[in-house]
């Protein structure tokens, strides 16, 4: 089985969907790349940001929850999740954070100087600078995550023997791993463990995996459950398919295809524009726009 070449997205839970979008769009400078609903709670938006082209690698996505319920970060969920910048963007953007009144910190957590910062819904984020320059300071994708393992043994033998991810690095505060494609994701496993989280406001759901097609999604459902993974059936998300496990440090891990993209019921320059519904919410558009937070676009 060929190795996880990258990140495909990262979905999280927050709050207000215009206060996610002013984040996102207008403070860290993303593309509202789709408008929908969580396909399986509709009535809830799901967001989708990224690059202007809606590459894998870029994403990162939100479940908007209107009613106040914040979560409690812990093992079985991921942490803070690293975009990563131009080289020599690090200054600019810790100005434009605090221009912005971002409390930012200066750590090392993937092995290179990282800004920590938090978003408006308490979701804990991070710049990296990357190795190429840059006329402007746009982020240029992902440049990993955190994994709050329950089991941290247990998801470096999936990430490690079965992903194909290299182990950069062991100590006593975390496990450093990397993806094997051009992109270099960095996976940060935290140690110990953290008391088992629940989703909620400011929590991440899950962190999906890069496959290139349907074929290769097949490929990999039957291997994990050949390794005794409870493993779901293939599910259509209109922009990708895509498998849902949870491996052993209880982090919901997903495998979604590259194929076919966020262009399949928008045009390139349209996207995020308007409310794209699955087939079968098509009959309750009204509804929904009805009951739901009118976006500020």
């Amino acid at each position: 089985m060929e190795a996880i070449k990258r990140i495909h997205h990262i979905t999280a839970i927050v709050g207000d969907p215009n206060e996610n979008i002013k984040f996102y769009r207008d403070v860290l400078g993303l593309r509202l790349v789709k408008q929908t609903v969580n396909f399986d709670d509709p009535g809830v938006y799901h967001l989708y940001f990224g690059d202007y082209d809606g590459s894998p690698g870029t994403i990162i996505t939100f479940f908007n929850w209107v009613v106040d319920r914040p979560g409690v970060k812990g093992s079985g969920q991921v942490g803070r999740i690293a975009f990563r910048i131009p080289k020599g963007s690090m200054t600019e953007w810790e100005n434009h954070l605090k221009e912005q009144n971002i409390k930012t910190e200066h750590t090392k957590l993937f092995g290179k100087d990282t800004l920590q910062f938090d978003d408006v819904h308490g979701l804990e984020l991070a710049l990296v600078e990357g190795d190429s320059e840059a006329d402007t300071k746009d982020i240029i994708g992902f440049h990993g995550a955190v994994l709050l393992s329950g089991n941290p043994d247990g998801t470096k033998e999936l990430l490690v023997r079965t992903m194909g991810l290299t182990e950069l690095n062991i100590n006593d505060r975390n496990y450093h791993f990397e993806t094997a494609g051009e992109e270099k994701h960095h996976i940060v496993t935290e140690l110990p463990p953290k008391p088992r989280g629940s989703f909620g406001i400011g929590t991440v759901h899950h962190i999906a995996w890069s496959v290139p097609n349907l074929e290769v999604l097949e490929e990999w459902q039957i291997l994990l459950q050949s390794k005794n993974f409870g493993v779901t059936e293939v599910r259509d998300r209109n922009y990708f398919k895509s498998i849902y496990t949870s491996e052993r440090g209880d982090v919901v891990f997903e495998f979604a295809t590259d194929e076919p993209g966020f262009d399949v019921d928008e045009d390139k320059s349209e996207l995020g524009s308007s409310m794209q519904l699955p087939p079968q919410y098509e009959h309750k558009r009204e509804e929904y726009e009805r009951t739901m937070p009118k976006l500020n676009l």
